[in-house]
């Protein structure tokens, strides 16, 4: 019980250790949990209704699709996918440059990971396909794995000394093996039931990943705004060396292709922003991207901008699909770590949006089917030569606030692109790679807003500020922002806030009293408070704090109670020697006479003898058989002694014997029966014999 007596806390109440805790709470020795038999057999069960279970959650797009219903959702999911349609289409060819591979690729890509998506996917909103950082990654080893020294030139259509088709192909295998495999790791990952390593991503860290990557996006597209070529480098710092070398190629910077390049930039940046002022107002956001597309495009064909000022183009856009085509499995060791790398982070950007999304309109994502998804995503379209994918912000963030409600949004969408691809796509061969690059710089508006996020964490928390993306390359800039997040979680397990509490007059709040002036503590109880939870690791800095804290040597209370209980101990011994000691000098000081004595006795004294005799009288403990037979002997022995000693009895002696030969002063026992008599006198009286 617990009252409050002028602004004192008087607990009472009995301390349990763990043994009586259990009983006085009755712990339950049952668990309700079944048996590994139990769930063994119910596995190996089948069913109806267990199969169809088992069939929707790998499969969910069986579990709501037949539920769909059209009056609620057709006509948002219409609108947003011919919406996210249109997107793919600028943003696909745009994000297959970043990946070093030609514009249709990224149409492919924008297709078929839609489809197995929309079969395996359990978020509603998100728009799979190309994106930003994943391309960037897609790059830079497609890039490191077909440089352009390995290609020289054999053949008609070559660029200077680069055999150009060559060079395509190869980084296409590249890109497709690459995509399989991270596809594979994110399959593995999901049958395992793995998706919880994403908590171990914290949002920090994504959301710094990503910003890093923003900037190295943007530093690669540099080169086609300004048409220039710059070297290629790799490792740490390569992000400062490729601005570097820009910034030293700038006065040899291609005068139209930069004129280009602004007035796309400008049209794009104005109209996004009368997008996003009257978004509420517009029933559709103004598809500008596709406008500014189709706009220099024709321009450059009937301006002839490209034979008189030499622009760089996409150049030929094969139209129609091509066969599914198995990857080089001999490319798997050398992509294995950028696989790995790929399916993290396309995993973490793709479960951050969906949760996102999931919490927004109410619903759930399954973390360990989305990595199942993604996976097949990858592994598929590998095969039909797209790179790796993930959720785009922009696309998804169009697709939710356009009306989308379900995953039909992106099937539509899909279909656009199929169109654009086996009709369209051709017109776009003049199309100047230039365009692409501001669709990109425009499309990271949102990534570089997260450096607003640097004052916040500099006040919330510092350690989250440290990011190394930016002066890294994307790989290890991952492995080390990766490895920096655990060795934060370590630390900080390792490194907890201890403090003690107060209270906060006129409250029940308590708070650090090293913190906050006005708390004061319960007089004669102490709160010790940890920040982090205690296990092998830190028990001992717990117990170091906890002394520090409190003020309690806990080394001297248990030297003390050794002490004391030693001395106690010694006590206790003391005592139970003295209490030997005692017993032993009873035993000594009582005499003990036999059965003999005492029947001499009885005749003496003229006193009726017990049967048996007194067991205190008696020395050691015959048997009743042995006893009756000394009795007899003794008493037999006694008679024949007392007749040929004492005379016969004087006729005055009325009050004994004992008592007329004293009167007279002539005793008539001899020495030996005197003795046994004083023996017994002082032995009946409780005194010790002269």
């Amino acid at each position: 019980d617990m009252e409050e007596k002028a602004g004192e806390y008087l607990v009472q109440r009995r301390v349990l250790d763990e043994v009586r805790l259990e009983e006085v709470a009755q712990k339950g020795t049952w668990s309700t949990k079944p048996t590994a038999g139990e769930r063994v057999k119910e596995s190996l069960r089948c069913s109806g209704p267990r199969l169809k279970q088992t069939a929707q959650s790998w499969i969910p797009v069986l579990g709501w699709l037949p539920r769909y219903s059209f009056r609620d959702n057709a006509i948002g999911d219409l609108i947003s996918g011919c919406s996210v349609g249109i997107m793919h289409l600028p943003q696909g060819m745009a994000y297959a440059l970043l990946a070093s591979l030609g514009p249709v690729y990224g149409l492919y890509t924008s297709l078929y990971p839609v489809l197995i998506y929309f079969i395996f996917g359990t978020s509603r909103h998100i728009s799979i396909g190309t994106f930003a950082v994943i391309s960037i990654m897609v790059g830079s080893v497609t890039e490191r794995l077909g440089p352009d020294a390995n290609f020289p030139m054999n053949g008609t259509n070559a660029t200077g000394n680069v055999d150009l088709d060559a060079r395509d192909r190869f980084r296409v295998q590249v890109a497709c093996s690459l995509t399989v495999l991270a596809g594979l790791f994110q399959i593995l990952l999901g049958v395992v039931r793995f998706g919880f390593v994403v908590t171990y991503l914290s949002e920090p860290l994504v959301r710094g990943y990503t910003t890093g990557s923003a900037c190295h996006v943007c530093v690669s597209q540099l080169k086609y705004l300004f048409g220039v070529t710059p070297k290629r480098f790799t490792g740490p710092l390569s992000l400062i060396y490729t601005l570097v070398d820009i910034c030293r190629l700038l006065p040899q910077t291609k005068v139209p292709e930069l004129v280009v390049s602004l007035v796309a930039l400008s049209v794009l940046i104005v109209v996004k922003e009368i997008n996003a002022c009257y978004r509420q107002k517009l029933p559709l956001p103004i598809p500008i991207e596709i406008i500014v597309i189709v706009a220099a495009t024709v321009i450059t064909h009937f301006g002839g901008l490209t034979s008189k000022y030499n622009i760089d183009v996409v150049g030929e856009i094969p139209s129609g699909l091509k066969a599914p085509k198995a990857p080089d499995t001999g490319l798997f060791l050398e992509v294995i770590g950028d696989a790995f790398a790929v399916a993290i982070v396309g995993y973490a950007i793709n479960i951050s949006l969906g949760k996102t999304f999931a919490l927004k309109h109410g619903y759930k994502v399954d973390s360990n089917q989305e990595l199942v998804a993604l996976g097949l995503s990858n592994a598929i379209g590998g095969f039909f030569q797209c790179y790796s994918v993930t959720a785009s912000l922009s696309r998804s963030l169009v697709q939710e606030s356009t009306g989308g409600k379900t995953q039909v949004a992106g099937l539509i969408s899909s279909v656009i692109v199929l169109v654009t691809i086996l009709k369209i796509g051709s017109l776009f061969s003049d199309l100047p790679k230039a365009v692409l690059s501001t669709i990109v710089f425009v499309n990271l508006k949102g990534m570089f807003k997260q450096f607003t996020d640097v004052p916040l964490l500099w006040k919330t928390n510092k350690v989250d500020l440290v990011r190394l993306t930016i002066l890294l390359n994307l790989d290890l800039g991952l492995a080390v922002s990766i490895a920096f997040s655990m060795l934060t979680v370590i630390f900080r397990t390792q490194l907890p806030r201890y403090s003690i509490l107060g209270r906060v007059a006129g409250t029940d709040l308590y708070l650090d009293v090293d913190t906050y002036k006005e708390v004061r503590e319960i007089p004669g109880i102490k709160i010790f408070r940890s920040s982090a939870t205690i296990y092998y690791t830190n028990a001992e800095m717990y117990l170091e704090a906890l002394q520090e804290k409190s003020g309690i040597e806990m080394g001297k209370l248990l030297t003390a109670k050794k002490k004391r209980d030693a001395k106690l101990k010694r006590a206790q011994k003391k005592e139970k020697s003295k209490s030997k000691a005692k017993k032993r000098v009873r035993r000594r000081g009582k005499p003990q006479v036999t059965s003999s004595e005492y029947l001499l006795h009885c005749r003496v004294l003229r006193v009726p003898c017990q049967s048996p005799p007194p067991p205190l009288l008696i020395r050691g403990k015959p048997s009743r058989r042995v006893r009756r037979k000394a009795l007899l002997t003794n008493s037999a022995r006694s008679t024949r002694a007392f007749s040929t000693t004492l005379p016969p009895r004087s006729p005055t002696s009325e009050g004994g014997v004992g008592r007329c030969d004293a009167e007279e002063g002539n005793p008539r026992v001899s020495g030996t029966h005197s003795g046994v008599l004083g023996r017994l006198h002082h032995q009946l009286r409780g005194t010790r014999a002269p």
